[in-house]
């Protein structure tokens, strides 16, 4: 139910796909689905099946009915019905099937268990998406499956005894027990049952709170609960503040916005002689789009929540507002594109150590919404985010996770088919905490870039992106160094030695799988002598001409440049450019050819600033060859290209 609660409390917007009715529908079927279009943009999505299913038994069938229909059974959390009905869609009207309808399948497929079907539906999702970050991260399934295994099987399942026949979810620590959210008794008449799903609004109820609820059920009070939903709340420490979720509703009225729909807000309450009251809507809220789900930060001065307002990544996102000692508020921000997705973030918990767990179908889970924990590190949210893993999360929707660090103790709540409503919430215990450092093991080897000699004594450093030293190690006698880093950030690994140009390759923040890193380190100087060839000294790209050709090739200008920039920085150096030929042709053209490699080089050189003095050519011909073929030799031509070559060679 998770998906339906998320959208029955956020209230975010479907894709409204255009008119459904071809041309060759009756008159009445084509009223039928005008109704049922109706009610389905008014997120009625319960008599919006029942209109749909009625015209599809009659035999009336379109891409637009089977979007509405699926996306009907998807917000519902009826996995079963949207994957057949979504199964129809992408069968006979794949042209006309986008790529949000694709991740819903792969979703629903993956709440049934059919991981290659999602698999498969999730590739075509990836095919049809350019920018979508989802698409980056589900590229790696098997990657994440195994980080999933790895974080599972954390907690022992417990009852929750005031579970019923209706749903049950929201848990939120409440004095010296609970308050939680259900649809059960709430005294309404059945006009005002929601027609998302049929059932009754939302209330919040308590139990173990007080002498008065303990061992029983008691609803909160008519101070906070109306004929509308509340649902999600946090309550300070002290009991005395909550923050709860609440349908637009003023002055005894709800208030619907210019699509007629009813949004959600977050309300504040006090407690004032044991009585709630003063209830007072947040100032960032709007009829225009919904806030909900309150969480609040250890200390209490940040407010967190997930909206779909401006500024969101996806279907909704969570947000965080400060909480100024006035009782005012700043202006809300976006968590980032490390926690939201362009599909839902919801549910948000923080506890006192700083964890924040929320909900989310658009990281990597196990099917519908998973619960997913994150370290807020000194208010930053660019961390590591791991699936807490089963039995928490499974393939159907799991939300409203919440924990006392103290204890280990928690709740969260999930509709799997194992509970008594269509929503209950569990109990468990933490019997090994979710590890959020993050230590990637580092080893190389720190090597002369043109001998390849190992260097012994080394010096590698880690240093982090505000150019801080973290650790560092020297080399061995093999030129080997072992090293560690915190993968949940981003950093330098730098290696020096005397006489060397330092290097360094940055590591960003990673799955802390172990990483190799070798380092190849330039000499600040240069020792060269008469006849050394200066291009293996600096280790350049051998220089080739084409076949029958004497111009520099694109490719070689850069290499050439650096002889250049090497003459310039040594101005007494001088060198003589030899040039040659492969054995093709005959051997007197050769040598004209290869003189004129020689010339056009050295033009080349001359052109770009060295002067003319301090530069020779000479050709060879194929009297030098580098390899077998000879003349009469049958050899491709990639090894006929080796021959043809320049060389830097040092007269003084």
């Amino acid at each position: 139910m998770a998906k339906r609660i998320q959208l029955l409390l956020l209230v975010l917007c479907c894709s409204f796909l255009g008119d459904i009715v071809a041309q060759e529908t009756p008159e009445k079927e084509n009223r039928l689905v005008t109704k049922g279009n109706e009610r389905y943009e008014e997120y009625s999505f319960s008599p919006a099946i029942d209109i749909y299913k009625r015209v599809m038994d009659k035999g009336f069938v379109s891409s637009d009915l089977l979007k509405k229909l699926g996306n009907s059974y998807y917000f519902n959390a009826d996995y079963t019905e949207a994957a057949e009905t979504y199964k129809k869609l992408v069968e006979g009207y794949a042209s006309e099937v986008g790529p949000e309808l694709y991740f819903r399948y792969s979703q629903t497929l993956r709440s049934l268990g059919d991981y290659e079907g999602s698999k498969a539906a999730m590739s075509k999702f990836i095919e049809l998406t350019s920018d979508d970050n989802r698409a980056e991260v589900y590229k790696s399934e098997d990657d994440f499956l195994e980080d999933i295994r790895s974080n599972s099987g954390r907690y022992d399942l417990g009852p929750f005894e005031y579970n019923s026949p209706y749903s049950e979810f929201a848990p939120s620590f409440y004095r010296q027990g609970l308050i939680f959210s259900s649809d059960r008794d709430t005294g309404n008449l059945a006009k005002y049952r929601h027609t998302w799903n049929s059932k009754d609004f939302l209330d919040i109820y308590k139990v173990n709170a007080d002498s008065a609820s303990l061992n029983s059920v008691s609803k909160l009070g008519d101070g906070i609960n109306t004929r509308l939903h509340e649902s999600t709340s946090i309550t300070t420490k002290d009991g005395n503040t909550m923050y709860f979720t609440r349908n637009n509703f003023k002055g005894g009225k709800y208030i619907k916005d210019e699509e007629g729909m009813i949004r959600l807000k977050i309300f504040r309450a006090a407690l004032v002689d044991g009585v709630w009251g003063g209830v007072e809507e947040l100032p960032f809220n709007s009829d225009s789009y919904s806030v909900a789900h309150p969480a609040l930060a250890p200390d209490e001065k940040t407010l967190y929540f997930a909206s779909d307002m401006e500024g969101s990544l996806g279907e909704s996102d969570i947000f965080k507002v400060s909480v100024n000692d006035d009782g005012t508020f700043g202006t809300p921000e976006n968590l980032g594109s490390n926690i939201n997705t362009e599909a839902r973030e919801t549910f948000p918990f923080v506890t006192s150590g700083g964890i924040m767990y929320f909900s989310s179908d658009g990281h990597p889970g196990l099917g519908g919404l998973d619960v997913f924990g994150t370290k807020i590190a000194e208010d930053s949210f660019d961390g590591i985010i791991l699936n807490v893993g089963e039995p928490v999360n499974s393939k159907m929707d799991d939300f409203t996770f919440i924990i006392d660090e103290a204890t280990s103790k928690g709740f969260f709540a999930s509709n799997r088919p194992d509970g008594q409503g269509a929503d209950d919430i569990y109990a468990f215990l933490e019997t090994r905490p979710l590890v959020f450092e993050c230590a990637q093991g580092i080893t190389g080897t720190v090597r002369d870039k043109i001998s390849n000699e190992v260097l012994v004594g080394a010096t590698v450093k880690v240093i982090d992106e505000k150019n801080e030293e973290i650790l560092t190690t020297i080399t061995d006698s093999q030129g080997n160094y072992v090293l560690s880093a915190d993968c949940n950030k981003g950093n330098f690994v730098r290696a020096s030695v005397q006489g060397y140009v330092p290097s360094e390759e940055y590591l960003s923040k990673s799955d802390g799988k172990p990483r190799i890193i070798d380092f190849y380190l330039e000499r600040d100087k240069i020792t060269a002598g008469y006849g050394d060839d200066l291009a293996k000294l600096l280790q350049l790209s051998t220089i080739y001409f084409d076949f029958d050709k004497y111009n520099i090739r694109k490719d070689s200008e850069v290499e050439v440049e650096k002889v250049i920039a090497a003459m310039e920085k040594y101005p007494s150096l001088k060198i003589q450019v030899n040039s040659h030929t492969d054995s093709r042709g005959k051997d007197s053209y050769n040598l004209w050819l290869s003189q004129k490699r020689a010339e056009a080089t050295v033009n080349y050189m001359i052109a770009n600033g060295i002067s003319e003095d301090r530069l020779k050519g000479a050709g060879f011909g194929e009297t030098q060859l580098v390899n077998r073929c000879a003349n009469g030799v049958k050899c491709s031509n990639e090894e006929h290209e080796f021959n043809r070559r320049s060389e830097f060679i040092i007269s003084e």
